[in-house]
């Protein structure tokens, strides 16, 4: 399978791995919404259990007012909108917060990456600002390898 013909699955699957042992994030995915697809992501995580329906919530166009107000479930996590910039430009993110029992909650980080998303939730106790960061790192590897499989066909 291929991350819609722009990159391998193996660049996408071995990338979150190695981003994976930076112990930032604890689950990490790659999707897509058309059709509303998962990728790649971290079989010790809990983000490969995100489903079509959660996919297609998330990334719809329409209606984004109501996540501020119901929230959001992410592979059967509850989770708070905290900022939705993923259809601005230049900015091209979410950010959300788990909503826990206790009071452990995680930030959790969507960035737009060409025609595919990049989901991360962090540890427990990484703040939003460090995730972003290392999203942002992230999808510039993955940019690179879009552009540099492109220029190879």
């Amino acid at each position: 399978m291929q991350c819609l013909r722009d990159i391998s699955r193996e660049v996408c699957q071995d990338r979150i791995t190695l981003f994976l042992h930076t112990g930032i994030c604890c689950a990490a995915a790659i999707i897509t919404n058309s059709p509303p697809w998962l990728l790649a992501s971290y079989p010790e995580g809990n983000l490969f259990q995100l489903t079509q329906e959660e996919i297609q919530i998330l990334l719809a166009r329409e209606g984004r007012e109501k996540l501020f107000h119901q929230g959001i479930t992410l592979a059967g996590t509850k989770c708070l909108l905290i900022r939705d910039n993923l259809y601005t430009k230049g900015n091209n993110t979410i950010d959300l917060r788990t909503k826990d029992q206790s009071r452990s909650s995680q930030a959790v980080t969507v960035i737009q990456i060409e025609s595919v998303y990049l989901v991360l939730m962090g540890q427990k106790g990484t703040e939003g600002g460090l995730l972003n960061l290392n999203a942002f790192e992230m999808a510039r590897y993955i940019r690179k390898a879009i552009h540099q499989h492109r220029a190879n066909f």
